[in-house]
């Protein structure tokens, strides 16, 4: 099937949907609504894009045509101007629609939890899971997102692991090629002979799960309380509000003290479990898809280091897709857009040439 055969498709499916939202009983049945919603909206850029290249090429058409039997020559040069100004834009249309057309992952939408945590170089990679946490929260405010906390462990010269939300739309079509090991180059202030220190930590982005995306059974669960700790006075509860939670058939274990709510702890503690086990089928659904084509970006390897941040150099390397960019100060302060969307470029041309195979 050719791609205008899709598009075709594509015309047909939202005109399908317009009509069904035109029905005034399909709000009393939210999800239903929710999910023709999603899809028609989904169709919608697609849509408008190739009726703006159908358009276009009528216009060509059109042009040639005066060019063919216009005996006039101003409406000739008319002509003539618009025929090479339309046909310059048929190209980037078609490159729009093909990308548009790639298969969607339908992750893409989700909110998504960010984990980072320190990995080797002691204290130094404590600090840096704090400025890492600050850069992204910084890069998700300009994009509109919103971040909320979930957990988070300090240590005593920075934070061990931290672990938050981010809200918005298609969070994680942005934010799920950050997953890897993050290497810093640096000389710690408490550096007396001025040497560069080398230490990294590890970014999980994992898509927010629902019910529908994994079901946890109760007898799948051992969930233990105790009390929560902390730097003492206000921050440590006298009762036994903090939870753990086991799932059996993995060994993944979650623990929740960030609340003063056992029940609220519960909550959390539960969402951040099934992130990490929809998380674990991501991995393996993407391992076994790279295994096929070795150039895609996300592997689902958490201990692949994916980036460095030198700081004497001022440069950040991203190694994947060898992007190497010298204005860390800006990078690490939430200027992210150009190394994320190069990452996501990258992906969409290896899609495309998958597509052609």
């Amino acid at each position: 099937m050719s791609i205008y055969d899709k598009l075709e498709g594509a015309v047909r499916r939202f005109e399908q949907l317009t009509e069904k939202m035109g029905d005034p009983t399909l709000y009393d049945r939210q999800d239903e609504f929710k999910k023709l919603s999603t899809e028609r909206s989904h169709l919608e850029e697609i849509v408008i894009a190739y009726r703006e290249f159908k358009q276009i090429r009528a216009d060509i058409d059109e042009a040639k045509k005066i060019l063919r039997d216009e005996k006039d020559e101003d409406m000739r040069e008319m002509a003539k101007e618009e025929l090479s100004e339309k046909e310059e834009q048929i190209p980037l249309l078609e490159r729009r629609l093909e990308l548009l057309m790639l298969p969607k992952d339908p992750l893409d939408d989700k909110n998504v939890m960010i984990e980072i945590r320190a990995g080797a170089g002691g204290d130094e990679a404590s600090i840096f899971v704090g400025d890492v946490w600050r850069m992204y929260t910084n890069f998700c405010k300009d994009l509109g997102f919103s971040t909320n906390m979930v957990s988070i462990s300090e240590g005593d010269q920075g934070i061990k692991e931290v672990i938050f939300k981010v809200i918005g739309d298609q969070v994680y079509s942005k934010l799920k090629f950050e997953s890897g090991v993050h290497r810093v180059q640096r000389v710690p202030k408490t550096e007396a002979q001025g040497r560069i220190h080398t230490s990294t930590i590890t970014v999980a982005v994992m898509p927010e799960a629902e019910d529908v995306d994994i079901d946890v059974q109760a007898k799948d669960l051992q969930i233990d309380v105790f009390r929560s700790s902390g730097a003492g006075g206000q921050s440590v509860n006298t009762t036994d509000s903090a939870v753990r939670i086991t799932h059996l058939p993995t060994g993944l274990q979650v623990a929740c003290q960030q609340e003063r709510s056992q029940l609220k702890n519960k909550e959390l503690a539960m969402a951040i479990l099934k992130s990490r086990l929809l998380d674990q089928k991501v991995q393996a659904a993407n391992a076994a898809e790279a295994a096929e084509r070795k150039s895609l970006v996300g592997t689902g390897d958490r201990s692949e280091r994916i980036r460095t941040y030198n700081y004497p150099q001022g440069r950040v390397t991203d190694h994947r897709i060898g992007l190497t960019l010298y204005n860390l100060e800006r990078i690490i302060a939430g200027d992210l857009g150009e190394v994320t969307n190069a990452l996501i470029a990258h992906n969409q041309a290896e899609l495309l040439k998958g597509e052609d195979e």
